[in-house]
């Protein structure tokens, strides 16, 4: 293998001094490593919008969500607490190596509502949230404008109500100001069916960083929303946030076969598979795209080892005339391209790495704030994501090298020297 290396190289480097050679070996090198770097940065990005999204949607919603099909859940404290025990293997290799586990950090009682707020400054249909304000800080992780969650907590005056940022200003109100909670099913009085009517004072304006939940989600109390819709002392659910994100499904069979029959269990794949199912095949989709720019350095990699063997074609008549067997003369034209392929690799892994460090050090790429609730470019590189897109990149570049390497392997020495 040493004789095949050392040939391999010197064919390599003597290239340089043939114009066109250099041409195409720099060009074969250089399109990998294009192929490589735009691969690397453009899912980096994906992958760092994915965590974004992610991030803000279990900013407000819970990792897990525990429901009863009877309905109403009574003795919601008891099962918190039960909750609050339950442990799972962790997500990862490592984890489940370690022997790690994923914890239920803490559970909260919630009541959902549908509704109709309505101020001086408009109209808006809202999801209302009825949360025990004393969890709630650790169950939803939003930043605030103005108040916070402990300003729900049942005092003198009016009950509290905390609204979005993008629903306060559809509203027009700010802390302070009164707000009319118009709910369905109604009151029966003579004059017929008249909507529930609720009066509220704005004590809080939070940030999710997503339009959907600041423009469509209020938060009240728990009692008060047991007032309001007449619960008594029953919830609609039970909401968990867990120590590891990506082990919610074992968590989840762990939690269904603790509580059994009629609770039913939702992690935040369940919730949300769809959007995040249509990320992964986004981010697919772009790796086949991208793939395609190696495939065509791969073809330049064709053509350079293709003029090479008819360059070399009497060198190659002399080794296999002195003892050079057919695997050996192709073993050299395959190491050539998979030299080419490996520094067009390395290079496009370095740059791919240094032009994600940049962008996401120095937020180089400034997006509009008013959109997309970020003001740079997310970006976040995986070491497996690497590894794949290097891998690919070398097995495209060795599958380039087999029919120039055969075509060298095949040459005749008689018939090559007779003619030189």
């Amino acid at each position: 293998m040493a004789l095949e290396w050392f040939v391999s190289l010197r064919y390599l480097w003597a290239g340089r001094k043939r114009p066109v050679t250099a041409f195409f070996t720099t060009i074969s090198a250089l399109g990998v490593a294009v192929g490589v770097m735009a691969l690397i940065v453009v899912i980096a990005v994906m992958s760092g919008f994915e965590d974004h999204l992610r991030d803000r949607i279990l900013g407000v919603n819970s990792h897990i969500i525990v429901r009863s099909l009877a309905g109403e859940i009574r003795d919601y404290d008891q099962l918190c607490q039960r909750l609050e025990r339950i442990q799972a293997p962790a997500s990862g290799f490592w984890g489940r190596l370690l022997g790690q586990k994923a914890k239920v950090l803490a559970a909260s009682p919630y009541v959902y509502a549908q509704g109709l707020l309505s101020a001086p400054g408009g109209t808006k249909g809202v999801v209302i949230r009825g949360i025990d304000p004393a969890r709630a800080s650790r169950t939803i992780r939003v930043s605030f404008v103005q108040g916070s969650f402990s300003e729900l907590k049942k005092g003198k005056g009016l009950p509290g109500i905390i609204l979005g940022k993008e629903l306060a200003k559809a509203l027009g109100v700010v802390p302070g100001e009164k707000v009319r909670l118009l709910l369905p099913g109604g009151l029966a009085t003579p004059l017929g069916l008249l909507p529930q009517v609720e009066v509220l004072r704005v004590v809080g304006i939070f940030d999710s960083g997503m339009y959907e939940f600041d423009s469509s989600i209020a938060f009240i109390s728990l009692a008060e929303a047991q007032r309001i819709l007449g619960l008594g002392e029953a919830v609609h659910g039970i909401e968990l946030i867990v120590s590891d994100i990506f082990a919610t499904d074992r968590l989840a069979r762990e939690i269904s076969k603790v509580l059994g029959y009629p609770f039913v269990v939702m992690d935040w794949r369940q919730m949300s598979r769809s959007l995040f199912s249509a990320l992964k095949l986004e981010k697919l989709a772009m790796f086949i795209i991208l793939t395609l720019i190696v495939l065509v350095a791969a073809f330049n990699i064709v053509s350079t080892l293709i003029l090479m063997v008819m360059e070399k074609r009497r060198d190659i008549a002399i080794l296999k005339s002195m003892g050079a067997t057919d695997g050996a003369v192709m073993r050299i034209f395959v190491l050539v391209g998979l030299a080419l392929g490996g520094l067009g690799t390395l290079l496009g892994v370095s740059g791919g790495a240094g032009i994600c460090f940049l962008i996401s050090h120095y937020h180089l790429i400034k997006l509009p704030a008013d959109v997309y609730y970020i003001d740079h470019l997310p970006v976040r590189m995986e070491l497996a994501d690497v590894f794949i897109i290097a891998t690919s990149a070398m097995l495209i570049s060795f599958a380039a090298t087999v029919y120039p390497a055969l075509q060298a392997a095949r040459l005749n020495p008689a018939k090559v020297l007779r003619y030189a």
